[in-house]
């Protein structure tokens, strides 16, 4: 089984604000759109992935992304992350009703497809899943086999809410990449600690980070 991974990206001017003592507001949607770049190239590079579909409503991240070879889905709702992924999942399967469909972050800059592999492998075994994030709270990735609803609820404690909403926790070890991903300075620092993709490390090399 191939998955259709969808990503959402808010508009860039409104990303990442609590990297305000990291980026100015000139330097915030370019590095957002870096780690969403690298988000999604890691993506289509695993082999587990059959493509990637970004709800967003920023026309300048719709070229980007579009250009790495990912269908970009209007976010028509605008109604935030989860109404985003909820159309875009509805998308996905509108084209293809039997499709294997996973939300992931588009703030994963040290994304490894190997590592994605791994954990879309394990996610095969039940209905639906996810993954913690880093911090043990949030949600990177949340999947729903054919036939199922996505049925997200990312935002805050997601881990709680997706457990409460029946989704299987994948507890893999060695998965850094996929739990990494990036809200503040301390997230940014660990992820460059990871090793990031090329266009994130680019735009941090630009940064001024205290023990970076």
């Amino acid at each position: 089984m191939r998955w259709t991974l969808v990503i959402p990206l808010k508009p860039l001017a409104r990303a990442k604000s609590r990297l305000a003592d990291t980026a100015s507001d000139a330097v915030r949607p370019g590095l957002a759109l870096a780690f969403a770049q690298d988000t999604v190239a890691a993506a289509l590079a695993c082999a587990a992935v059959r493509d990637v579909a970004v709800v967003t409503g920023d026309a300048r991240a719709g070229r980007e992304l579009s250009a790495l070879g990912a269908r970009v889905v209007a976010d028509e709702p605008g109604g935030g992350l989860n109404a985003a992924l909820a159309h875009g999942a509805g998308f996905v399967r509108s084209r293809d009703p039997e499709s294997a469909v996973a939300a992931l972050n588009a703030d994963l800059p040290a994304l490894r497809p190997l590592e994605l592999a791994r954990v879309l492998a394990a996610a095969m075994e039940f209905p639906r899943a996810f993954l913690a994030d880093a911090a043990a709270i949030g949600t990177t990735l949340l999947t729903a086999s054919p036939g199922l609803e996505l049925r997200p609820a990312f935002g805050g404690d997601s881990r709680a809410r997706h457990r409460a909403s029946g989704a299987a926790e994948l507890g893999l070890d060695a998965v850094d990449s996929v739990r990494r991903d990036v809200d503040t300075r301390d997230d940014l620092r660990a992820a460059l600690a990871l090793g990031v993709g090329p266009r994130t490390a680019a735009a941090a090399a630009r940064l001024l980070i205290p023990g970076q």
